[in-house]
């Protein structure tokens, strides 16, 4: 994985996709397996909080609301900042760094949540299908961060959620659960956004949540679990 900025990646100072929730403190299973990455305003953790998504550690690349999400529910937050967007940034030893922090936390299963910094290979070694991510397309329309704004202009009447495995290759990886959503007239990159996020919102903890019970009903006839597999 090259170093700097890429396709896919916000440009410094561009924020992280999030919508626009209210904060508000809800008790979470604490003890859980499940670290979520985030950089942004926290609406896709507080969305995993509400369905009681057993969650060990938030983890996120720079200061953002989403600490204080992870704060007001009494979860363990850490900062892994991300201090170089420029060609000098050491992309798979700050994805070891990550790596070791997840460990730390006994975490077995990764939930991106608009996190910012796209991971190296040491990720994907460290949990094999096992991280999960979801993106505001159907996929594999519309790859990279500028996912609404490509519908837009492509002038599609429908796009939608996508829950996935990720892997190195970005937006890639097994297909978990989508649904669509309208594009309609007049609307805005925000406006359509904020409605994809309405699906996300349910989609995500819901996959989430079926994938964890796969990898538990597996732990019940053996030791370790397998890699995530799309919903029969």
């Amino acid at each position: 994985m090259p170093g700097g900025t890429v396709p896919g990646e916000p440009a410094p100072g561009e924020p992280a996709p999030g919508g626009l929730a209210a904060g508000r403190a809800v008790a979470s299973v604490a003890g859980g397996d499940v670290g979520v990455l985030a950089s942004g305003t926290g609406s896709i953790l507080e969305a995993l909080i509400d369905a009681r998504v057993p969650i060990a550690v938030v983890l996120v690349d720079r200061p953002c609301r989403a600490e204080d999400v992870a704060a007001g529910a009494g979860l363990a937050a850490v900062r892994v900042e991300r201090r170089s967007y420029g060609p000098d940034f050491g992309r798979e030893a700050y994805t070891c760094e990550v790596v070791a922090t997840l460990r730390r936390h006994g975490v077995r299963l990764v939930a991106m949540a608009g996190f910012g910094t796209i991971l190296g290979r040491a990720m994907f070694d460290a949990f094999p299908g096992a991280v999960l991510n979801t993106h505001p397309s159907l996929l594999p329309e519309f790859r990279g961060w500028h996912a609404v704004q490509a519908a837009l202009a492509a002038g599609v009447a429908v796009t939608g959620c996508t829950v996935h495995i990720a892997t190195e290759e970005v937006d890639e990886g097994p297909i978990l659960a989508q649904e669509e959503v309208p594009v309609r007239p007049g609307d805005t990159v925000e406006v359509l956004h904020e409605r994809i996020k309405e699906v996300e919102r349910r989609l995500y903890p819901r996959t989430v949540l079926e994938v964890l019970a796969r990898r538990a009903a597996v732990d019940l006839d053996g030791p370790g679990a397998p890699a995530a597999t799309p919903p029969r």
